[in-house]
């Protein structure tokens, strides 16, 4: 994310989303990641798996130009 001055700006979410994603993508079990983050409910450790946001290389390829 750029703010006003062109830089790159990082929210604390970004990194929490980004390290959850991880231990998510390495097997890591979604009650645990819910505990690590300290959330009451397992929905709110949901929002932040970015596992889907993921594009795969024949994904690509299937855009026909």
């Amino acid at each position: 994310m750029l703010n006003r001055s062109n830089k790159h700006h990082y929210s604390l979410h970004s990194f929490r989303a980004t390290d959850i994603t991880a231990y998510l993508k390495n097997s890591g079990k979604l009650e645990v990641a819910q505990h690590i983050a300290n959330h009451e409910s397992p929905r709110t450790t949901k929002l932040y798996d970015r596992r889907q946001d993921d594009i795969s290389l024949d994904e690509i390829e299937r855009i026909a130009i």
